[in-house]
């Protein structure tokens, strides 16, 4: 049975969401987007077969939430009335813990099911003319269940690998969020930090693959990512607090001059890397 997919957000990961459906699947595909050109340039492209609207709300099998994470909820709670209990309603946030309950009472509200979902791909730019049906090509797909239906958990599992992801993780919203701000929130805070150093805009003839692989996503889209860490503040400063204390032990050996200090805790560092086998 052909399926009916809402995507509301058709930047980065909505853009390449629905041009993945389009390529991949058979599924009917509307896009919500409040950006003109981020619509006129999805249906150019055929990346939708429509601009969605109310009536598509009511007739979507799947509704995909793009957006940032209080502009999702705000969007369920204007259009609750408009989605279909049954309906299997998923996000792309990157945090959970603040997200999840939100959407989850919603859903018990009018009866559909929620589950949310991470999809762990990306590019240091965003945005529709960004997107790539293949952005998800090998990625992985992390499903956070909210309480929602076996049945839907297991459709979204099933979905993943027509769109390109090689595997599902599981998880609850705390674990997702504590990985999260290791994984992701923490290295862009690292990047961000060390290229506001006054020595950065003379690095050129001075650097090479460290430079780049530090540096690569400073290029931060500062609105979105406040707001990530903003809802996820507990975990992403614990976080912070044990880089910032490792950090502080290997300035003070360095400062102290103290070779053997500094060398254990730089083999500390390798054999860990080491240990992951990457």
């Amino acid at each position: 049975m052909k399926r009916n997919v809402v995507i509301v957000g058709l930047g980065l990961i909505g853009g390449s969401l629905a041009k993945a459906f389009r390529k991949y699947t058979d599924c009917s595909v509307a896009g919500i987007d409040r950006d003109e050109s981020a619509r006129v340039a999805a249906l150019a492209s055929g990346a939708v077969g429509k601009i969605g609207t109310e009536e598509d709300l009511k007739k979507a099998d799947i509704l995909f939430l793009c957006l940032y994470p209080k502009a999702d909820v705000d969007f369920v709670r204007k259009h609750l009335a408009s989605i279909r209990p049954g309906c299997l309603v998923t996000d792309t946030c990157g945090v959970k813990s603040r997200l999840c309950p939100r959407l989850a009472g919603l859903a018990k509200e009018r009866g559909f099911s929620f589950v949310s979902g991470h999809p762990m791909a990306g590019k240091e730019k965003n945005g529709f003319a960004q997107s790539d049906a293949d952005l998800f090509r090998g990625a992985s797909y992390i499903l956070v269940p909210c309480g929602a239906p076996k049945q839907a958990v297991e459709a979204l599992k099933g979905l993943a690998p027509k769109l390109g992801f090689a595997r599902t993780v599981e998880t609850t919203p705390e674990e997702h969020d504590r990985m999260i701000a290791f994984t992701s929130q923490v290295p862009h805070v690292l990047a961000c930090s060390y290229v506001m150093s006054p020595r950065c805009p003379g690095h050129k003839g001075f650097s090479a693959g460290s430079y780049r692989d530090v540096s690569r996503v400073a290029n931060i889209n500062e609105t979105m990512w406040a707001e990530l860490f903003l809802e996820n503040r507990e975990a992403l400063v614990e976080e912070l607090d044990t880089l910032t204390g490792h950090i502080a032990e290997i300035r003070n050996a360095v400062a102290a001059g103290d070779g053997a200090a500094l060398r254990a805790l730089l083999r500390r560092g390798r054999l860990v890397k080491e240990g992951l086998g990457e």
